[in-house]
């Protein structure tokens, strides 16, 4: 049986990891301070035998010793993950997404774990107007956050070259699904314009709307972190982790209003600091190196999500 440490897994992403991870028989201990993460997404997992909860601060190394002791793969999800939020507090988004993760890095190498997979950003990438992004580009981040995840990466990286410790990068496009918070004044699209719709507010859109994301399905995302585990060739490398299409913001805005059945029109406002115009992945690395192949669509996910209570 294979022992996996989830940081953030009581997060978005991080809770799918874990029921994933259950789901296949495995050993899971999350490590997360609640500060963005839920109860209520561990809720279910808490009676079984493969589960553990430390509660617990990234930004304290002797908390994360303790929860990277034993185990064989970690998938780093723990973060402060908005950009909008990094605009407005830096220092915070640094201290956390820069010095936690380089406390997991370090005591990894003392654990002994096998090897270390890191929820990166597409964000890394910027402004630039060439599309596809490659994995291959210049980064050019325009947040805070975007520089955060950069510099994760590269500790990552060096963590591999120079100490030894396998380490994988994995920059995520958009991802949406189930248990996303719509009510969080730093939420995910999706989530928030789905509900508003349902309600019959008029969603709020930051620009003119075409604006362009690559959105990805959740259980997309949580394949890949499993596949990257194990993959032989993905060791020091960085993944696009995407459904390799693209939606503008009207877009979405007329595909949620049709499955809601509400003919809802939105409220555009200036767009804010640090976002990034288009978003669309090449992941073409990702199916050459890591097997990755997105198994639900964009529209797939869409209606799965139309149709939940998130």
């Amino acid at each position: 049986m294979a022992k996996y440490l989830v940081t953030g897994g009581a997060g978005f992403i991080g809770s799918h990891l874990v029921e994933e991870v259950l789901k296949r028989g495995e050993y899971v201990r999350v490590l997360d301070n609640f500060s963005t993460g839920r109860r209520d997404n561990l809720a279910k997992f808490t009676g079984s035998s493969n589960f553990e909860l430390i509660e617990g601060d990234l930004r304290s190394y002797h908390i994360v010793l303790e929860a990277v002791k034993g185990v064989d793969y970690i998938l780093h999800q723990g973060a402060i993950p908005s950009v909008p939020r990094s605009v407005k507090d830096p220092i915070t988004t640094n201290d956390i997404n820069v010095n936690g993760t380089l406390n997991i890095l370090d005591a990894s190498i003392n654990a002994g774990v096998k090897r270390v997979v890191f929820a990166s950003s597409s964000s890394i990438y910027g402004n630039g107007e060439e599309l596809p992004k490659r994995e291959d580009m210049k980064p050019a981040p325009e947040s805070p956050y975007a520089v955060a995840k950069y510099a994760a990466e590269r500790y990552c990286q060096i963590f591999t070259k120079l100490y030894g410790l396998e380490t994988v990068c994995l920059r995520y496009f958009n991802v949406f699904g189930p248990r996303q918070d719509p009510n969080s004044q730093y939420s995910a699209v999706i989530p928030k314009f789905i509900q508003m719709i349902k309600e019959g507010q008029s969603p709020i859109i930051y620009g003119d709307g075409e604006a362009s994301r690559d959105f990805t399905y959740v259980a997309n995302v949580v394949n890949a972190n499993l596949l990257a585990c194990t993959a032989k060739d993905a060791v020091g490398e960085v993944f696009n982790v995407a459904c390799g299409g693209s939606v503008t913001i009207n877009q979405l805005v007329k595909k949620i209003t049709d499955l809601c059945g509400n003919n809802i029109k939105p409220i555009y406002k200036d767009p804010r600091p640090g976002d990034v115009k288009n978003s669309y992945a090449s992941i073409e690395k990702a199916k050459a190196l890591l097997g990755y192949f997105p198994t639900i669509s964009f529209d797939e996910g869409l209606i799965l999500v139309a149709g939940s209570n998130l």
